[in-house]
C-alpha cells in the first residue's frame, strides 16, 4: 500500500481533488440503489458480508472463516461467496474444488474452500453465486468475502473490518487515502470488528493466533526451524514478517504485491546453493504447491480468536436471521 495514504503528505493532499470525484461517484452510485435507479437483487437465504472499506488487507478471510464455523455450530449450513480476485472465473458463477487452482478461482477462495469445506462459488455476479449456494449446494445462509461495496447483492447482515494498526489512513478516499467509501458508513453496518487492537465502544475485536509452520506440499517433512526466508503476498506484508519475528523465526522479508501470482522466478532467492527454508501465508501457499522450490516451502497457518464481545454479538445477529428467513 503507498505509504501516503497514511500520512497527511503533500503527495496525498494535491490527491484531494481526485478524492472528491470519486466520492462524488461512489455516493452517486449508493444512492442509485437505495431509490431503485439500479436493480439490487434479493436472495432467498440470509447473506452475510464480511468486507472493509479501506484497501489492503484486514483480516477478514480468517473472520470468514472462523464465521462459517460459528454458524455449523448453531445448525446452519453455510456456503461462501467471493469475487475470484485475478482468477479465470469471470461472472461465473464457478464451484470451487480443493484441486482447483488459485487462477481459476482466486487465492482467498480456494483457502476457504479447503480450510472450511464449505461450499464455495466465485465470480463477478455475486447475486449469482448467491444463488448457486442455495440451489445447488443446499446451503441455507450465505457469507461473502468481501462485497461491502456489491450493492445489487442484497444483504441480510454487513460486517466490516479494520484492521487495528493502520485504522482508516489518513482518513482519505481513494486516490489521496485508502478508503473506499467515506468513514460514516461504519455507522450504517451491524459490527465493526477491529484485527487485534483495543476496540472503541462502538467496536468488537479478535486477534489472529499463529499455529505451527506446515509444509506446503501435503505429507512434506516438518519445519526444519531456523533461519528462513520469508515471503508475503498479502495487503499488511509487515504483519506477517512480526509475526515471525515474535515466534522466534529469525526471517529474510520478501514482501510482494497483494494477490501476487508466483512463478519459480520469484523464489529463486532460494537458489543456487541457499539451503534456508521459504516461510510464506497460507493465503501464498495455495499458489506455490507446483514451484520447483516447493518441497522448501512451509505456511504458517492462523486462526481467529475471537472476543467474547464479538461471539455474543454474531450470536445475537444470527438469531435475528433464524427467525427472519
Amino acid at each position: 500500500m503507498p505509504a501516503f495514504w497514511y500520512t497527511d503528505s503533500f503527495t496525498s493532499r494535491a490527491l484531494i481533488p481526485a478524492a472528491g470525484l470519486y466520492g462524488a461517484i461512489t455516493s452517486l452510485r449508493r444512492k442509485a440503489y437505495r431509490r431503485g435507479w439500479l436493480e439490487s437483487l434479493p436472495a432467498q437465504v440470509p447473506v452475510i458480508v464480511v468486507g472493509n472499506i479501506t484497501v489492503g488487507g484486514t483480516g477478514k478471510t480468517p473472520l470468514v472463516a472462523w464465521l462459517v464455523e460459528r454458524l455449523r455450530e448453531q445448525g446452519w449450513r453455510p456456503g461462501i461467496v467471493s469475487r475470484g480476485y485475478g482468477s479465470s472465473a469471470g461472472k461465473g458463477p464457478v464451484r470451487v474444488k480443493p484441486a482447483s487452482s488459485a487462477d481459476e478461482v482466486g487465492d482467498e477462495p480456494l483457502l476457504l474452500a479447503r480450510r472450511t469445506a464449505a461450499p464455495v462459488y466465485v465470480g463477478a455476479d455475486r447475486p449469482a453465486a448467491v444463488a448457486a449456494a442455495a440451489t445447488q449446494a443446499g446451503c441455507d445462509i450465505v457469507v461473502s468475502d468481501d462485497g461491502l461495496q456489491h450493492y445489487r447483492m442484497q444483504r441480510s447482515m454487513e460486517i466490516a473490518v479494520i484492521d487495528g494498526e493502520r485504522r482508516l489512513g489518513n482518513g482519505r478516499l481513494l486516490p489521496a487515502g485508502p478508503l473506499r467509501e467515506r468513514a460514516q458508513r461504519l455507522d450504517e453496518v451491524d459490527l465493526v470488528v477491529v484485527n487485534t487492537a483495543e476496540p472503541s465502544e462502538e467496536e468488537v475485536s479478535f486477534s489472529l493466533t499463529p499455529g505451527r509452520p506446515q509444509p506446503v506440499i501435503k505429507g512434506g517433512a516438518c519445519w526444519p526451524g531456523g533461519p528462513a526466508h520469508a515471503v508475503a503476498a498479502i495487503g499488511n506484508p509487515q504483519r506477517f514478517f512480526r509475526t515471525l519475528a515474535q515466534l522466534g523465526i529469525e526471517a529474510e522479508e520478501h514482501p510482494f504485491a497483494d494477490h501476487h501470482k508466483f512463478g519459480a522466478n520469484d523464489l529463486a532467492f532460494a537458489d543456487n546453493g541457499d539451503s534456508k527454508p521459504i516461510i510464506m501465508t497460507e493465503k501464498d501457499a495455495v499458489k506455490c504447491a507446483n514451484l520447483p522450490q516447493s518441497d522448501r516451502c512451509w505456511y504458517l497457518p492462523v486462526v481467529v480468536e475471537p472476543s467474547s464481545e464479538l461471539a455474543e454479538k454474531v450470536d445475537a445477529q444470527l438469531h435475528k436471521q433464524s427467525t427472519s428467513y
